[in-house]
């Protein structure tokens, strides 16, 4: 028998902010259960689900694992301002010229994730 990923687990400071931000970001929904003050709250998408849990942690160093997003009824940089105006941060532009690559961004929690182009963009 195998295993599978069940949902990807994120430690933070106030979950309930932060999934409020990637429910924004990913057009889901945070569990009917949850309110702002809970020490963990359940994200779900289309794609899976987003587990925030509130730890008295600051995170310090580089995410070892983080998030690729492609847009989908939008380019890779109309995606960035999109993303910037909820609150992300551009921590790494590594769009070039061409119209290739991605950027680097992080959530209000300073967690980096990626948006890479859309599918439309690779053709």
């Amino acid at each position: 028998m195998t295993s599978l990923i069940r949902h990807i687990t994120i430690d933070c400071h106030d979950a309930y902010a932060l999934g409020e931000f990637w429910a924004e970001v990913l057009n889901g929904s945070l569990h009917e259960d949850d309110s702002p003050g809970d020490d963990e709250v359940l994200l779900t998408t289309e794609g899976g689900a987003l587990l925030f849990i509130q730890v008295p942690d600051t995170k310090s160093v580089k995410n070892r694992v983080h998030l690729d997003l492609q847009p989908q009824d939008r380019t890779r940089d109309e995606e960035v301002e999109r993303l910037v105006a909820l609150g992300a941060k551009l921590v790494g532009d590594h769009r070039r010229p061409d119209g290739t690559g991605w950027a680097t961004l992080a959530d209000p929690e300073g967690n980096e994730f990626c948006v890479e182009r859309s599918a439309a963009e690779r053709k």
